[in-house]
C-alpha cells in the first residue's frame, strides 16, 4: 500500500442530510460517520429537530455530526483527524467552501457554529454529492419524519 492509499483510508468521511416536510415544517437530521466511501460501515444517527427550514436542517445535521465525530474520536484523536463532510446540499457546501455568500440570517450563526467546530479537527473539507450517493443519510431523515407524522 502506498502512502496515498494510506492517507485516504485514515480520512473520516461523514455523510449528512437534513430535511423538512414543508418549508418550514417538521424537520429531522441524519448522518453516517464512517471511513468507507459508501458510508455503509459507519455509525448512523438521526434525530427529529422540530419545525424549521430545509437549509437550517442541513446545517444542523453537520453540527450534530461534527460534535458526534469529536465525541467518538476523543479530543486528542480529533485534533489529528482529517474529516470530509459529504452533503447533497449545494447551498451548504458552497457556503462552507466560500463560493456562496450567506444571505439568510438564520444560517449565519449556524455557519459560525460549523466554522468553530472545524477547529476541533486537523482539517475539515466539504464535498457536494448527488442525492443518490447520500441515500443512507436521506433514509435516516425520512425515518425520523415518518415516525413523527401521522
Amino acid at each position: 500500500m502506498n502512502g496515498m492509499e494510506k492517507n485516504k483510508m485514515n480520512k473520516l468521511i461523514i455523510y449528512t442530510d437534513g430535511g423538512a416536510r414543508g418549508n418550514p415544517g417538521p424537520a429531522a437530521i441524519g448522518f453516517v460517520i464512517g471511513t468507507h466511501a459508501d458510508g455503509g460501515a459507519g455509525k448512523e444517527y438521526s434525530e427529529y429537530i422540530s419545525e424549521t427550514t430545509n437549509n437550517v436542517a442541513e446545517y444542523k445535521a453537520v453540527i450534530f455530526a461534527l460534535k458526534k465525530a469529536k465525541s467518538l474520536l476523543g479530543g486528542n484523536k480529533a485534533k489529528q483527524a482529517e474529516v470530509e463532510v459529504r452533503s447533497d446540499s449545494e447551498l451548504l457546501v458552497s457556503q462552507m467552501n466560500g463560493s456562496y455568500k450567506i444571505k439568510e440570517e438564520s444560517l449565519k450563526m449556524l455557519f459560525v457554529d460549523v466554522w468553530n467546530l472545524k477547529t476541533e479537527f486537523k482539517g475539515v473539507s466539504f464535498a457536494h454529492i448527488p442525492r443518490e450517493k447520500n441515500s443512507r443519510a436521506d433514509a435516516l431523515v425520512n425515518r425520523e419524519l415518518d415516525s413523527r407524522l401521522f
